[in-house]
């Protein structure tokens, strides 16, 4: 550091779950954080997110834990449905080992942003668009999108925790092609105003297909989300034309028939949707000289894995106490969080590509495998050795893992 008598001064680019986490993080070790996010203002509400024992042990150092909450219903049921209408028991994603929290982007984002002091400076409209390093700091031109102006400032650390198409990342460490890892997958997702006729409010319902699947995680006090995955052999021709047309394309040329075509119907009318290819982030180093990459910046997860919001939280919560054990020696802490976070994020990538097969299965086959597995997850006697024997793979263990303990 050039003056040890000031605070330190990073700049957090985003303010999703990993930026906000980061400076809230940064601020309780006695740095001087600056946030800039590229929105006009802070985005609220969101979709579904799954929180693993890994979240939840570190939104509870952060003392956000109590806002963030459980949207999770004691009186949910899961459905297997198909077009006709069928129906059988599925499993809620709220029952896998380990019983994750179900929570909405926005209870997360929210409880983060409260937690953060008055007087932590964030400025919305602004991106970098430079980033140069030398022995002394990280000189950062920001701009400004709302007025048209440039400023250049110097910080101690960059935090890039700006997601999956990070400026700071192409900035910093080169073009997206050399980190993003296309799984050749598509999604949209939304709100819904209405739960599919013929269901209750707080039932999730799964209609999976060979290649493509469709899934309602319904929450309490609160309208169900929905989610589109379907396969995809041009990522780039899917961009080419409406989302919801996509969609169509995507589920034709059948009939969709009565639940798949209200799901179409409540997409096509939300007023906020996401519509994007599915990538993994994969980098050896997520860090350079001042530079940090957090989150999805640094290694995408997917949404197939489960474990986004939890590893964004806990990677910041971790960063934090690798910075306050090293102080004054910023190398050192870097290439110590790293250490320990690196084989914890290599083994949830693995295990978010063995996931997708749960979401959407690739072919029939997987499709049949996904049928036999749930029949037997819901039957009396076999059911609960199959969940006995989840709870025990390395895959779910590791979702439990306090990856950031001090």
């Amino acid at each position: 550091m050039r003056d040890t008598g000031r605070k330190p001064r990073a700049l957090v680019v985003g303010l999703g779950i990993a930026g906000t986490a980061a400076a809230l993080r940064l601020r309780q070790i006695g740095w001087e954080p600056v946030v800039v996010e590229r929105a006009p203002a802070r985005r609220a509400g969101g979709y579904f997110v799954g929180v693993f024992a890994t979240g939840v042990a570190t939104a509870g150092r952060l003392g956000v834990l109590e806002k963030i909450g459980d949207r999770s219903s004691p009186e949910a049921v899961a459905y297997e449905v198909d077009r006709a209408g069928n129906r059988s028991k599925g499993i809620q994603y709220g029952e896998l080992p380990g019983n994750p929290r179900t929570a909405l982007r926005g209870d997360i984002e929210g409880a983060l942003f409260q937690a953060l002091p008055e007087d932590l400076e964030v400025r919305y409209s602004t991106v970098p668009v430079h980033i140069a390093q030398d022995a002394d700091a990280a000189h950062v031109t920001l701009r400004d999108t709302a007025a048209g102006t440039e400023t250049t400032e110097d910080f101690d650390l960059v935090v890039g925790a700006d997601g999956m198409r990070s400026t700071v990342r192409r900035l910093v460490f080169g073009p997206d092609a050399n980190h993003l890892h296309a799984l050749n997958y598509m999604i949209a997702v939304s709100l819904m105003s209405e739960q599919v006729p013929g269901f209750r409010p707080q039932d999730g319902l799964t209609l999976a297909e060979p290649g493509r699947s469709a899934w309602v995680f319904a929450f309490t006090n609160h309208a169900p989300s929905l989610l589109f995955s379907w396969r995809t052999e041009d990522i780039d021709a899917e961009f080419t034309r409406a989302p919801i047309d996509s969609v169509r394309a995507a589920y034709g040329p059948q009939a969709p028939g009565p639940i798949l075509g209200h799901l179409m119907t409540q997409f096509e009318q939300a007023e906020d949707f996401l519509f994007d290819s599915v990538h993994q982030v994969r980098m050896k180093q997520w860090h350079h000289n001042r530079v940090v990459l957090l989150g999805d910046a640094a290694w995408c997860l997917t949404l197939y894995s489960g474990m986004g919001a939890s590893t964004a939280m806990a990677g910041a919560d971790l960063l934090g106490t690798m910075l306050q054990r090293h102080s004054g020696d910023l190398p050192r802490a870097l290439d110590a969080w790293q250490k320990r976070l690196s084989p914890f994020i290599s083994h949830q990538l693995r295990s978010g590509v063995q996931m997708r097969q749960l979401f959407t299965p690739q072919d029939r086959a997987q499709q049949l495998q996904r049928s036999v597995f749930m029949r037997l997850r819901n039957a009396p006697l076999i059911g609960p050795v199959l969940k006995k024997q989840m709870s025990n793979s390395k895959d779910f263990k590791m979702k439990t893992v306090d990856i950031a303990a001090p």
